[in-house]
C-alpha cells in the first residue's frame, strides 16, 4: 500500500487543510499511476511545533513540508521517478501557495519485496 506521511508546522493543519492535502496527494499519485491506484494511497499528516524545526543549525523561517512516500521498490521503478516528485510538490503547492514550492522536500522510499506486511503477513 503506498504511505504518505506529511510533516508540516502544526498551524497549518487547521481542520480546512487536511482533506486538501489528502485529496491532492492521493490526486497526485493517481496522476502517475492511474485510477486504480486511488483506493491503495494512505495518507498521515503530522503537525510540528515550529519552534521544534530547524534547517542549517537554526530554527525554520520559511513555511516547509517534508512528504515522504513509502511504498513497494517495484512500483518506483515502474515510472521515472521525477514525475511523481513533479506530481507531489504541484499537490503540496497546489493546497498552500506557490511560496512553499522551494521549501517542499519530498522523499521516496523504496520497500523492498519481504520487508513488509499486512495483518501479520509478510507481503
Amino acid at each position: 500500500m503506498p504511505h504518505f506521511s506529511v510533516k508540516l508546522f502544526e498551524e497549518a493543519l487547521d481542520g480546512t487543510t487536511e482533506p486538501k492535502i489528502i485529496q491532492a496527494l492521493t490526486d497526485a499519485a493517481t496522476k502517475v499511476y492511474g485510477a486504480d491506484f486511488r483506493p491503495l494511497v494512505g495518507v498521515e499528516l503530522f503537525g510540528i511545533p515550529r519552534h521544534r524545526w530547524g534547517s542549517g543549525g537554526a530554527p525554520a523561517e520559511a513555511e516547509c513540508a517534508v512528504v515522504t512516500l513509502n511504498m513497494r521498490e517495484a512500483g518506483l521503478t515502474r515510472f521515472d521517478p521525477a514525475a511523481l516528485i513533479t506530481s507531489i510538490t504541484a499537490a503540496m503547492v497546489e493546497v498552500f501557495g506557490e511560496d512553499l514550492r522551494k521549501n517542499v522536500t519530498v522523499n521516496l522510499v523504496g520497500v523492498p519485496p519481504g520487508r513488509s506486511g499486512v495483518g501479520g503477513e509478510v507481503v
